[in-house]
């Protein structure tokens, strides 16, 4: 796809905000969250060098929407048509795995799609990761691959713009006058600018290099006191799962409003107790440590055996979420490194047993 240049970002947002709503990243005490984009102000739009705190989830699977009205037919909501600025390669993956779960075969969710359909994807590098970060154990990178719309790379004197959809490309063709020509040395500057990042992320992961698939360590590791160990430390406040970008359970619930009916969909979670129990009243994990399995072997095993994709993309938002100071990077260490002694038990001709 084609790439502009640009000295600043304004002049393109200020038009993208008269075609639609627009959310951009805000800097807060180092971390960076979504914000309504305002023509009016004065002040330069923020490259946020590193993923937001917020999830993507929450624009196209919104916390709590109407799913159904009784007596009368849902109305479908009025979606205006909208665009993100500031999704990295890590957001564009998990709405991947969002599409296989809401917009493909026949279990299709229709608001999901017309979000879907209205929504225009602005990405950006990745020039200072997180030390939560893993995206390229999840075989992620610094930069996005494909996905977007519109990628932003920043450079010394502004910005490259690159289309990666026609809907991106339309768009900028219809503005070719706040572009420039893209000078070489740019280029050069971004690529050198993703291997010096690709480099500092590689360098945090230095102590998590596995020469096993992940989802065979986990499933070889389904019976390890790690889980035990890690679940003490858990105290179900869920923020692991309500923060992740891939993470899509939901419950249904009937409302009474003054003369109708209204069913409820909201967000839900496999930490919580009740998540798993049954019209009976059993509760097949009811123990915290099943909970914790679950977590990963949904992540990790089960939706790629169903979908050919990993479940996990690698953004850290649970790490820096959690109030237990769980560490997914770390316990996939542990069940590594236990599988291996394991298996070196095995081929001496030893039992092999879980380790403390």
């Amino acid at each position: 796809m084609e790439t502009f240049f640009l000295s600043r970002l304004r002049p393109l947002f200020d038009v993208i905000a008269e075609q639609r709503e627009l959310y951009v990243p805000h800097s807060e005490e180092g971390h960076f969250s979504f914000t309504r984009y305002d023509s009016s102000q004065t002040r330069e739009i923020e490259f946020n060098e590193l993923r937001l705190c917020q999830p993507i989830k929450q624009f196209l699977f919104p916390l709590r929407e109407i799913a159904a009205v009784f007596p009368e037919p849902t109305e479908s909501p009025d979606i205006k048509p909208f665009a993100i600025y500031g999704l990295k390669d890590c957001d564009l993956r998990a709405i991947q795995i969002l599409d296989k779960v809401f917009a493909e075969e026949e279990f299709c969710d229709p608001s999901y799609l017309q979000r879907r359909e209205k929504m225009l994807i602005i990405s950006s590098d990745c020039y200072n990761p997180s030390e939560s970060c893993f995206c390229t154990m999840m075989d992620g990178d610094v930069f996005p691959q494909a996905g977007y719309d519109l990628n932003i790379s920043k450079i010394k004197d502004g910005y490259i713009v690159q289309a990666g959809s026609d809907k991106g490309l339309l768009l900028l063709r219809e503005n070719e006058s706040l572009f420039a020509d893209v000078p070489h040395a740019a280029l050069s500057e971004r690529d050198e600018n993703r291997v010096q990042a690709r480099k500092q992320l590689e360098n945090m992961l230095a102590d998590y290099q596995f020469d096993t698939p992940i989802n065979h360590i986990v499933n070889e590791g389904c019976q390890s006191d790690i889980f035990d160990n890690e679940a003490k430390g858990c105290v179900e406040c869920q923020a692991c799962t309500r923060i992740c970008p891939t993470c899509h359970c939901f419950y249904l619930y009937d409302e009474k409003q003054k003369d109708y009916y209204q069913k409820m969909k909201i967000w839900d979670s496999c930490v919580r107790l009740d998540y798993a129990t049954v019209a009976g009243g059993e509760n097949p994990r009811k123990l915290l440590t099943n909970r914790t399995l679950h977590r990963l072997m949904h992540k990790f095993v089960f939706f790629l055996d169903r979908y050919g994709i990993q479940m996990c993309v690698g953004c850290g938002r649970c790490i820096d979420a959690c109030a237990g100071e769980m560490n997914i990077r770390d316990v996939l260490k542990k069940l590594y490194e236990e599988s291996k002694v394991n298996n070196s038990k095995l081929k001496n001709g030893q039992k092999s047993v879980p380790t403390d």
